[in-house]
């Protein structure tokens, strides 16, 4: 049985894929699996990216809005939950820095969806 922090080169094969459609299609938007939603992982996570913002979105199926907890220091985002058959805890390390405090988050039917403004990029140091 592999460890939750091995690497798995066919998560690579497939992000690379992915990223190739996505080019082809002339698709704005950004998905990153295999980045995002840990190797060895059963939590399905895509991360959207646009200028403006950063979208997570993750199947938590079976799972109450009460029993869901969030956190992020602007670089990754912990995504805690429970349900009676198993618990959650991914780590989703998030393509762009984000405004932790800008962040939105909605739960229907199963599906939890997280929008982070784009944190500003460094500021200018006058002399």
């Amino acid at each position: 049985m592999r460890d939750r922090d091995d690497h798995d080169p066919i998560d690579d094969i497939l992000s690379e894929i992915e990223r190739v459609m996505n080019e082809m299609m002339g698709d704005d938007v950004h998905i990153d699996r295999g980045a995002s939603a840990g190797f060895g992982s059963d939590l399905h996570v895509d991360v959207y990216e646009d200028e403006a913002q950063l979208r997570i979105v993750a199947d938590l199926p079976g799972v109450e809005k009460d029993a869901i907890d969030l956190k992020c220091d602007g670089e990754v985002l912990t995504v805690a939950a429970a349900s009676d058959r198993r618990d959650y805890e991914e780590r989703i390390r998030l393509p762009a820095r984000v405004d932790e405090h800008s962040a939105s988050a909605t739960y229907n039917n199963g599906v939890l969806e997280v929008t982070f403004d784009r944190a500003d990029d460094s500021a200018d140091i006058d002399l």
